[in-house]
């Protein structure tokens, strides 16, 4: 099975979840005997060709385009596709001509790529896939991670939806990351059910354990990680946060991200009281350090179509609250539940996993267990399945 598959995000140069989705469902395919060759635009950054030594070259293939589209990492067996006149500049600002550039680009780079199923990982890939679908007459299979209505709920770029839309309905098969993320698409763009096909994400169970790191302070730490933005809610994790200080004042609450809300958030923790006890570290490349010296994990997700770093915490050995807005809260048991709006909800639930070392215990004992079976190679069995699915195999 060859599958030719556009992405936008990779580790090490990765925003969120969808690099660590490419990267295990990737690495597990080839496991699995499938080969894939992943198109995405090119880096400004030097490559890191230490970090790509873990898929080898003649298991898969990484064509890099031209293109300001960001992050992306560069990859073995590389093919840089210039735009014409280039002369060593990368395109302009202009985001959403990045976006059509390198839907030019990657059709032309992948011309001579032989394949039996085309994948598209969200939007910015979309228009590229249908392309390669028209052109190659081979099945399209898309993966929503996100929509614009999750990323911009107040006011979702229409564009955007329309491309979103097309996507969908150009598709042979719908692959969604949650049955939340199912229900949304069904409501929002009206993909018929039986085109949709969930596959949960997963997490490499060993990559964030180590030695926990202790400063030797009294002092509880409550951990949030993610962009600052409205989506994932940091303005009621700050909220709670308040609850939280007036019951418990040795309590610190560390902000790991960074985003448009940063400085309306700095300025909230000044309004509320409780700035001493609130670090914002803006955006930090690795992250498993914050897991390590945590107490609590705390999602408070707006609209989250799964949520992988509740996973990655619970693999760390750390208890976690979750939105109930959120897909990973299907899959996950051994957690704390709740609707992100109800911060006076979150702020008992933090109390309680800081206050009762037992209950605290059980959880990162119970979520350990419960981790080891939410693996990447499942998710690769099923997406796999979604693929002989479209070939007939």
């Amino acid at each position: 099975m060859k599958v030719l598959m556009f992405g936008w995000e990779f580790p090490p140069f990765s925003t969120g979840g969808l690099g660590t989705h490419c990267y295990g469902l990737t690495k597990a395919l080839h496991q699995k005997g499938v080969q894939v060759t992943f198109v995405m635009p090119k880096m400004s950054k030097n490559l890191r060709h230490n970090f790509i030594k873990i898929i080898h070259a003649e298991d898969g293939k990484f064509i890099e385009i031209a293109s300001d589209l960001m992050p992306y990492v560069p990859s073995f067996d590389v093919k840089y596709i210039p735009q014409e006149g280039e002369n060593g500049q990368l395109y302009g600002m202009d985001f959403f001509h990045n976006v059509n550039r390198y839907t030019q680009l990657a059709v032309r780079a992948v011309k001579n790529e032989d394949c039996d199923v085309i994948h598209c990982h969200d939007w910015m890939t979309f228009q590229a896939g249908i392309k390669a679908k028209e052109e190659k007459k081979k099945p399209l299979v898309v993966t929503v991670h996100s929509t614009e209505f999750d990323r911009s709920p107040l006011a979702p770029n229409p564009w955007i939806n329309h491309v979103e839309w097309k996507g969908m309905y150009m598709a042979d098969r719908v692959i969604t990351v949650s049955e939340y993320m199912k229900r949304r698409i069904m409501e929002k763009y009206s993909v018929p059910e039986g085109k949709i096909t969930v596959v949960y994400n997963a997490v490499d169970a060993d990559a964030h354990r180590g030695e926990r790191i202790n400063f030797g302070l009294n002092e509880k730490i409550v951990l949030f990680l993610g962009r600052l933005t409205i989506q994932k809610g940091p303005d009621h994790f700050l909220r709670a946060a308040k609850k939280v200080l007036e019951m418990e004042k040795k309590t610190r609450f560390i902000v790991v991200g960074t985003g448009h809300m940063l400085p309306d958030l700095i300025n909230m923790s000044i309004d509320l009281g409780i700035s001493d006890r609130v670090i914002f570290t803006g955006y930090q490349e690795s992250i498993a350090e914050f897991y390590r010296m945590a107490d609590l994990y705390v999602m408070p997700s707006v609209s989250e179509p799964f949520g992988i770093a509740a996973l990655e915490a619970m693999s760390a050995g750390l208890p976690v609250i979750v939105s109930k807005q959120s897909g990973v809260s299907e899959v996950v048991r051994h957690c704390m539940k709740v609707d992100f709006w109800d911060v006076d909800e979150m702020a008992n639930k933090i109390l309680g996993v800081l206050r009762y070392e037992t209950l605290r215990t059980e959880m990162q004992k119970n979520g350990n267990v419960e981790i080891a079976g939410i693996n990447w190679l499942n998710t690769a069995e099923k997406t796999a399945s979604v693929y002989s699915g479209m070939v007939g195999g």
